[in-house]
Formats: C-alpha cells, sequence, structure tokens
C-alpha cells in the first residue's frame, strides 16, 4: 500500500510538492482500490455505491488508469454519460468545427471571380483575411464568458447565427467593404470552434482521452481548412461565387436546428457532488482546499489575497471540527467571513463547495451563516428530460442576476492567463502555422492562374488536397501515436506521467515543416509546372499544421487542466494576432523578396518557433511549479465570481 501522503502530492492542489500538469495516473490507494465502469456506476441505485467515492480513487477498468477528473455519481455528469450518447456530442463538436472552418476558408476561391467582375484585388482580399483572423481571435474572448455564465450551448447559437450572417453577405458581395464585412462575421462564427469545443470535449471525456479526442479535433479543423476552398472552388466554376454564400446560408440555417434540437449542456458543476477528489475519508464531509501543510510549505506566500483567505475560511472549519467549537459562537469562522466578503465576494467558496449568506451548516438550525458543507449524492438524482437537457440557457451556479458585471469580469480575468509560459508556446506553436497558412494560400490565388500554371478555380482548390493529407498523417501521429508514447513514458517513469511529454513530436515538425516550405517556395518560384515537388511540399507543410496544432492544444491541456476555456482563448488570441500581422503583410512581403527566397526564409523562422519546445522541454515543469500558486489564485478567483 502506497503512502496516501506521498499520493496527495498529485492530488491536493496545497501539498507542497504539488505540480500542475504532473500526476501520477497509474496511482493506487491500496488493495481496494476500485476500477471504474461507466455503466455500473451510472445505473446503481444502491446506497453503498455512493460511500465508496470516500474511499477510492476511480480508475479506467480496462487500462487501470486513475481518472482525471473524478467523476460524481450523478446519472447527469456528463463524464457519465453512455457511449453513443458522447460519441453523438463528439460528433456535433466535430462538425460545428469543420463546418466554420470550411466557410472561414472558402472566400479565397472566389477571388478570381470577384476580382473578374467587380475588379476587387488579392490585396483587398488579404484585407479581408486578416480581418477574419482578427474576429476569430477577439471573438473567442467575448465567447467565453457566456460559456461560463450560461452554457456551453448558447455560445454554440451565437456563433452559428454570426456565420449565417456572414454567409448572406458574402452572397450578395458587390464591394471591397462586402467582403470585409462578410469575413468579420465569417471570422465570429469560428470562434466557438477554437476554445468552446475544446471545453466541451474536456467536459465529457477524461483526462488521459484527451490526446485522441483532440486528434479529432485537429483533423475537422484540416477537413474545414483545406476542403472548403476546394468545394468553394468547385461551386464557384458551375455556377457564380455567389452561390458559395448562399449553400453556406442554407447549411448554417440546418445546422442551427440541429443544434437546437441536438446538442445538449454539457456545463455540470461536480464541485458540488460527493466524489474521492471531494470527500474526506474519515468524515464524508467535503474539505478538499483545507490547507493541511501550513508548517511545511511555502507555496501560498506568492498566492492571490482572495484565495489565501478562502484557504483561511477552510483551516477555521477544519478547527471548529477539530476542536468541537460552539456552532452558536462562532466568531473565528465569522471574523474570516467578514474578512473574505470585505474582499468583495459575496460568494466565495470552500475548496469548491459554495459559501452563499443564505446558506446554514448545521442540523440544529443554529448554523453559521454563509456555510454550507453538504455535497449533493449524485446517486440520488433523477436523469434530466429531453427538455431540460436540450435547455437553450444553463444558468451557472456562481451566476448572480443576469451575470453582467461578471460577464466583464471574466473577460478581464482570462488576461491574466498570458502570465502562463505554457500559453504563449502554445500560441506561437499553432499560430505559426496559421501564418504559414496565409503565405501559401496567397502564393496558389495569386500565381497558380497564371502562366506558367494557368489553374482554373477547381484547380487551385485541388492544391489543398495534398495539405489536407498531410495533416491529417499529422494529427494521427501528435494525437493517436503521442497518446500510446506518454502513457508508455509514465509506465518508465513509475507512473508518474509529466506533460512536456508531448513535446517530443515537435521534432518531426522541425524537419518536415521547413522542408515542405522550401520544396513549395522553389517550386513556385521557379514556375516548375511538374506538379509532385510543389505538392510533396504543400504535403510536409500539412503534416506540420496538424501536428503542432495537436501538440500546442494536448500540451496546453495538459500543463493547466482546469483551465482549459481561458487557456485556449489566450492562445487563440496569440495565433490569430499573429496571423493577422504576417496576413496585412505577406503580398509586400513576397514583392519584395520573390517567392523562394520568402519561402527559404519561413522556413528558417519555422524551425526557429518549433525549436521553442526544447526549452520548455528542459524547463517546462519548474515554470509550471513557478506558475502553481498563480493557477490556483486564478481558479479561486474565477469560481468565486
Amino acid at each position: 500500500m502506497v503512502d496516501s501522503t506521498s499520493l496527495e502530492q498529485f492530488t491536493d492542489p496545497l501539498h507542497p510538492d504539488y505540480v500542475p500538469g504532473t500526476f501520477n495516473i497509474y496511482l493506487e490507494m491500496g488493495q481496494d482500490s476500485q476500477a471504474y465502469d461507466e455503466e455500473a456506476y451510472a445505473q446503481s441505485g444502491d446506497d453503498s455505491a455512493s460511500n465508496i467515492f470516500s474511499n477510492h480513487m476511480k480508475k479506467d477498468k480496462k487500462s487501470g488508469i486513475v481518472l482525471m477528473p473524478q467523476p460524481s455519481d450523478s446519472p447527469n455528469d456528463p463524464l457519465n454519460w453512455s457511449y453513443w450518447r458522447k460519441a453523438w456530442h463528439f460528433a456535433l463538436m466535430a462538425y460545428i468545427t469543420a463546418f466554420t472552418a470550411a466557410t472561414s476558408n472558402m472566400a479565397g476561391a472566389t477571388q478570381d471571380a470577384l476580382n473578374e467582375k467587380y475588379g476587387i484585388s488579392y490585396n483587398s482580399m488579404n484585407t479581408g483575411a486578416g480581418v477574419l483572423f482578427l474576429s476569430i481571435g477577439w471573438g473567442t474572448l467575448f465567447c467565453a464568458p457566456f460559456a461560463n455564465l450560461y452554457g456551453r450551448k448558447l455560445t454554440y447559437l451565437i456563433c452559428i447565427v454570426m456565420g449565417l450572417c456572414g454567409a448572406i453577405w458574402m452572397g450578395l458581395s458587390s464591394r471591397v467593404r462586402d467582403t470585409i464585412w462578410s469575413q468579420l462575421f465569417i471570422g465570429a462564427s469560428e470562434a466557438c470552434a477554437e476554445a468552446q469545443v475544446q471545453l466541451s470535449l474536456s467536459d465529457i471525456f477524461f483526462q488521459h482521452q484527451l490526446g485522441s479526442v483532440l486528434t479529432v479535433y485537429i483533423l475537422a479543423t484540416s477537413v474545414g481548412t483545406f476542403l472548403g476552398p476546394l468545394i468553394a472552388g468547385y461551386i464557384s466554376d458551375l455556377t457564380t461565387f455567389r452561390w458559395v454564400g448562399y449553400i453556406a446560408l442554407i447549411i448554417s440555417g440546418g445546422t442551427l436546428l440541429v443544434f437546437v434540437l441536438g446538442c445538449e449542456e454539457t456545463y455540470f458543476d461536480r464541485t458540488l457532488y460527493k466524489t474521492p477528489m471531494n470527500t474526506d475519508p474519515l468524515e464524508g464531509q467535503h474539505l478538499e482546499g483545507i490547507a493541511k501543510y501550513p508548517s511545511n510549505s511555502d507555496n501560498s506566500h506568492g498566492a492571490d489575497e482572495k484565495l489565501q483567505n478562502k484557504i483561511n475560511v477552510s483551516t477555521a472549519i477544519k478547527k471548529k471540527k477539530e476542536n468541537d467549537i460552539d456552532a452558536q459562537h462562532p466568531s473565528d469562522i465569522q471574523q474570516i467571513l467578514s474578512q473574505v466578503y470585505s474582499n468583495n465576494i459575496p460568494e466565495a467558496e470552500i475548496g469548491h463547495d459554495k459559501i452563499s449568506p443564505l446558506a446554514t451548516a448545521t442540523a440544529d438550525g443554529n448554523g453559521i451563516p454563509g456555510l454550507n458543507l453538504e455535497l449533493i449524492d449524485g446517486s440520488l438524482e433523477s436523469p434530466k428530460t429531453y427538455l431540460q437537457r436540450m435547455a437553450l440557457i444553463t444558468k451557472a451556479t456562481n451566476l448572480r442576476g443576469w451575470g453582467f458585471k461578471q460577464y466583464f469580469q471574466y473577460m478581464y480575468l482570462n488576461m491574466r492567463m498570458f502570465a502562463f509560459p505554457a500559453v504563449w508556446i502554445s500560441g506561437l506553436f499553432w499560430g505559426w502555422q496559421d501564418v504559414l497558412l496565409s503565405f501559401y494560400l496567397t502564393i496558389e490565388e495569386d500565381n497558380y492562374y497564371e502562366d506558367p500554371w494557368n489553374y482554373s478555380d477547381a484547380a487551385v482548390a485541388i492544391m489543398n488536397v495534398p495539405t489536407l493529407i498531410g495533416a491529417v498523417l499529422g494529427c494521427m501521429y501528435a494525437g493517436i501515436v503521442s497518446d500510446y508514447f506518454v502513457l508508455w513514458m509514465a509506465r518508465k517513469n513509475k507512473g508518474i506521467l509529466e506533460a512536456e511529454y508531448r513535446l517530443y513530436f515537435s521534432i518531426a515538425v522541425a524537419i518536415l515543416s521547413p522542408a515542405g516550405l522550401f520544396m513549395f517556395g522553389i517550386a513556385s518560384g521557379r514556375g516548375f509546372t511538374n506538379w509532385r515537388t510543389a505538392y510533396m511540399g504543400l504535403a510536409f507543410i500539412g503534416f506540420g499544421w496538424g501536428c503542432a496544432g495537436d501538440i500546442a492544444m494536448a500540451y496546453l491541456m495538459d500543463c493547466y487542466p482546469e483551465m482549459v476555456l481561458e487557456g485556449m482563448v489566450c492562445t487563440s488570441l496569440i495565433n490569430n494576432n499573429l496571423a493577422c500581422i504576417f496576413t496585412f503583410t505577406c503580398s509586400d512581403w513576397l514583392d519584395a523578396s520573390g517567392i523562394e527566397n520568402t519561402f527559404i526564409a519561413l522556413g528558417v523562422l519555422t524551425f526557429f518557433f518549433t525549436s521553442l519546445a526544447l526549452p520548455m522541454f528542459i524547463y517546462g515543469k519548474k515554470a509550471r511549479k513557478w506558475s502553481k500558486d498563480r493557477y490556483l489564485a486564478f481558479i479561486s478567483i474565477r469560481d468565486g465570481f
């Protein structure tokens, strides 16, 4: 039997040796450790079934991997959904990702027709592409608080409506400003796929499954990014460019209907329920967040004041339990509570239990205002009805009033994510791939319509096929293969998984992506009519696209699993602002340096950005340990709004 104190360093954020992103996935709690059977726990009505939570960490029954997060025993917990229920929701998330990525990249297929009919230049279309990137990035920031306050589903509906408006505008385009405004709305529609989709997926899948799950996400992004222009090119050739927008409008209308009637909410406040992480093994009361190591830990010195106040509250509660403080005279607790409320936290937490001025803590009715230690036994809950599951709005448990003030508080808090090194690495990793996207698509759309190639809209669109094939291979390599590799590394490391294991897979990107840029740039710059060199180069570039995206997201989510939405918001801001800057400048750079020299320079820069994985591999754990207090403070403040 393993010492429970040593196990707590992986499960208790207040343990002095706790490091975010480091976890023992083969954690043993003794000979009585239980494997987790989704169906058994979801369907069990036995009172003893809920009591198992107080004694055992749940594991996957096949692999023996400890499940993170630990599920409750509620049938409404998305982690307890049936296989087919999860699969349906996963399919919806993959679809909305692919569709919004496709509509965001369709405009390029209409460039030649718009230039011929209205004299709209390629530079003007590039301006529209820059606006698109800005809209995607900042759209994630504006949408994120909706997901936290009103549920995930509402965010998807808003973004679909924005895409619908953009499709109408695209179909009616006749001026330069039309191409720009349509891209603004279309970019806003893709905002949901940049952060909210990852959040929804993390709601229904366990942490050890996310690598493979994100593979499908990146695949969906790749399919939309590279097949969207191909489909649009054929539509433009067979009809007119307007039908590119009209067909997107029709599909958007159908998508809206499907999401209203078929997409259920994944928001679930698991902190209010009995789980192995929320229940004290001795008393059956929630004690997570209690400062159990005040004498030998200095990790709280740099913590946010609000976080420290909440730890003090929990400490007072523990003192009350141990010394049997009279509940009618709770001076110690009331004093600390007044301190908490003086910091403008009208609804704070004890660990994860909500503190409300209307709540009571004792059975005799003389309880302490503001304290409620009662955790919900999810096994006693009834499954939600269809109408409840399809609700358009699901209010967060900490929502106050309409939540207007909380909305802006969340938005401001999101900006604090820029203090985490992993966010910058992920943003630069993925953002640079979007920069490359702007350059090679510009070359395809500006040059391949002319001598010596003289491609049609459809032929130019077909150039996305090798890129897609490369992206698919890259996704599988960095997703599915990396999942097996990470588990293998953890077994070699006595079961301990480190987030940096994902970064091994950046080596292939550092080699193949620059090689692809060199091949495509030389073939395009020198006018090679033999398609093999250019197409092979595009395949290598696509491999880097798919691989880098998977690595970036998986690494960030492994580092800070409680900040998925916020991390993806900041990653998207870095990603899309970087892409926007280079989109506005790519034509000038190409004109000044020429195609060949520009792509050689891009290859060198790609190697540099990819090599940023090396210092993170060496110092990543130190950075995570350094940011521990900031991480805990962030979560505490966010959940206390």
